[in-house]
């Protein structure tokens, strides 16, 4: 079958046309046919060859962890599924330790040990080949309606577990919190997905990029009801200005300095998600007493962000389904282009720009 993968040993990236087919190996396996695939920063970084590690005893491995498909094929003890049903899989697998509690009782995003897998990145094939398989425990079935945008689901995750962190902090404090400012920094697949979230939620939501204005990411944003800001253009003390006291921020950025900068504009009692693991070395000055007063003075948070649990694919189709109703297209809007497996350097590195890059498989 064919499947993108890439050699860490050879550093390169190739369309492999006669990759093993998988089959079901237990009960509980579904096979699935892959449609689509969304390609991001991490898929960057692997092709860079700065992260990511085949299997054990494998020199290849088969990339994208965003993805779509059809169920051909299901094992004897699978209920709830049945070929022709349309599902998205989760990425991270638990790790094998009884002392690790997060994945125990099944959260392996938080995981303690680091000796997890995660299909398509860390030792552990991904979805960009023709077939896959996994258990129906890690599927989640998608309905017909969302087929052209059930791919972001991946990404919305990210967001929907950034703001169901955002709520358990914000019980702290002592009386009850209504959903005020909110600020993302990036305006990305994951920012302008946050966003939505952030809006649904209630949040009056700001997005803060680098690019100046007119663009097509801030085009969408605006489209959402959510402002947008250059950084080129706008302070972080006019941002401040213009959006009030920022009760979150919602990095999605992956840029240390730029962070760090949107930092000092967070209000009081305020919580910081960071989301980006940044793509390139920057030189960053802090000003640490000053930081460290901040933080203390206002009561403030800082919350590192990795991966996504069950419910949070669960939200985030139930949310695909929210935004198709509430912003007709917008979901649309945010793939920029569909393209077959042989383009997938060209998608990761997005030549041409856009927003978000999906391959496909007829």
């Amino acid at each position: 079958m064919k499947a993108v993968a890439v050699f860490p040993k050879s550093r390169e990236l190739r369309v492999i046309e006669d990759a093993p087919e998988p089959r079901l190996r237990s009960p509980t396996e579904v096979k699935v046919r892959t449609l689509e695939v969304g390609v991001c920063g991490t898929d960057k970084e692997i092709l860079d060859f700065r992260h990511g590690a085949p299997p054990e005893g494998e020199d290849f491995l088969i990339i994208g962890h965003e993805a779509l498909g059809e169920v051909v094929e299901v094992g004897e003890r699978v209920q709830g599924l049945r070929p022709g049903e349309l599902v998205v899989p989760r990425v991270r697998r638990p790790c094998p330790h009884e002392h690790c509690p997060a994945c125990r009782h099944g959260y392996p995003d938080f995981c303690i040990t680091g000796d997890y897998t995660e299909r398509g990145i860390l030792k552990a094939h991904g979805f960009c080949a023709r077939y896959f398989v996994e258990d129906v425990a890690y599927l989640h079935r998608v309905p017909a309606s969302l087929r052209e945008v059930a791919v972001l689901t991946e990404p919305l995750t990210i967001a929907e577990k950034a703001l169901r962190e955002v709520a358990h902090l914000q019980e702290r404090l002592p009386w009850e919190q209504r959903p005020g400012r909110a600020v993302v920094l990036g305006a990305g697949p994951v920012g302008l997905l946050g966003a939505m979230v952030l809006l649904r939620a209630g949040y009056g939501t700001t997005v803060y990029s680098r690019a100046p204005r007119p663009n097509e990411k801030a085009e969408v944003a605006e489209a959402l009801g959510a402002p947008y800001l250059s950084s080129e253009q706008v302070s972080v003390e006019e941002l401040r200005r213009r959006a009030g006291p920022v009760d979150v921020v919602y990095e999605a950025a992956g840029a240390s300095k730029a962070a760090f900068e949107v930092l000092r504009g967070l209000g009081p009692n305020g919580v910081f998600v960071f989301t980006g693991v940044p793509g390139r070395k920057q030189p960053l000055e802090l000003e640490g007493a000053a930081l460290l007063k901040q933080l203390v003075l206002f009561n403030q948070v800082l919350v590192g962000t990795v991966n996504a649990a069950d419910m949070d694919f669960d939200a985030a189709l139930e949310d695909l389904g929210r935004f198709q109703a509430r912003w007709p297209g917008g979901l649309e809007r945010l793939i920029t282009a569909r393209r077959p497996p042989e383009e997938f350097e060209e998608a990761a590195s997005r030549k041409g720009g856009g927003i978000k890059h999906v391959i496909t498989f007829q």
